[in-house]
């Protein structure tokens, strides 16, 4: 079965930090998409909270994930997620409905904000640059 991971973020092609490099490698682009809800300028990161019922989108990349199941254990510990203490992670690793340009739509991996956010934070154009 094909896994995907819908890349808001410093993991879209392009915006990968060195330490991710070769991380980044393993995953193929698919194309252009968003998830309804909110994005968070976090600083040198963003955080998402998705919400189907939001007028506002977060745009995105999905890629699709390698065979290798260890670049989910790899992309959890980048992202701050502890499948065993999700409570205390700092993003939640779950699934999302993602809409693609073209009008598809795939279930991705998706890593949630987990901690608290301010309205002042909200990136309006619901794109990380």
């Amino acid at each position: 079965m094909t896994d995907y991971l819908f890349a808001y973020g410093t993991l879209q092609p392009g915006l990968v930090p060195a330490p991710m490099t070769e991380v980044a490698q393993k995953l193929t682009p698919v194309g252009k998409g968003f998830v309804r809800g909110a994005l968070y300028d976090l600083g040198r990161y963003p955080g998402a909270i998705p919400d189907a019922g939001s007028p506002d989108q977060i745009s995105g990349t999905v890629v699709e994930l390698p065979e290798d199941r260890d670049i989910l254990r790899q992309l959890d510990a980048y992202e701050g997620f502890d499948p065993d203490s999700a409570e205390t992670s700092e993003y939640v690793r779950q699934r999302q409905t993602v809409e693609l340009a073209d009008g598809r739509t795939l279930e991705c991996w998706f890593y949630r904000y987990n901690l608290p956010v301010r309205a002042s934070q909200i990136i309006a154009s619901g794109m990380w640059l």
